[in-house]
């Protein structure tokens, strides 16, 4: 692991998205609350925050942090049909939060996939990436800042 016991405890923010895609039922089952499981974005909402909280057990070099907020928010696309998955993860520490929000939307869409995939094998996660952090030596930093 880096040694991050010389850095300042700082407000630390990172926010990041990723989607999955499936057949129009799928959506529409997932929309009428329909799946056997139970409320597909309920639960994936539940398992992504647990997947933020348990980011250094799944990655071997990730620090273990003390989260202070995480938010999971599941938007559905009708015409693309697929749920687009954005989390946003807080601390106070001396290292970012960049890998439990990845963690937190991956998870969020196994959990989907995990709940839909007895009508729906074909579905596809993508697009998973950091969209911002803020805090720390490096300051604050913006995928749009890249794209342009």
């Amino acid at each position: 692991m880096v040694d991050v016991g010389e850095k300042s405890e700082t407000r630390r923010v990172a926010i990041a998205s990723g989607a999955i895609s499936m057949k129009p039922e799928t959506l529409a089952i997932i929309l009428a609350g329909g799946a056997k499981k139970g409320d597909v974005l309920g639960i994936a909402r539940i398992a992504a925050i647990m997947g933020a909280k348990r980011t250094s057990d799944l990655l071997p070099l990730c620090h273990p942090l003390s989260l202070t907020r995480v938010t999971v928010d599941f938007e559905t696309d009708q015409k693309r049909t697929c749920v687009h998955c954005r989390a946003q993860v807080e601390t106070v520490g001396r290292t970012g939060v960049e890998m439990e929000a990845l963690t937190a939307v991956q998870i969020g869409l196994l959990t989907i996939y995990d709940m839909c995939k007895a009508v729906d094998r074909g579905m596809v996660m993508g697009g998973i990436r950091v969209l911002q952090k803020e805090g720390g030596k490096s300051g604050s930093w913006s995928s749009l800042q890249q794209e342009s």
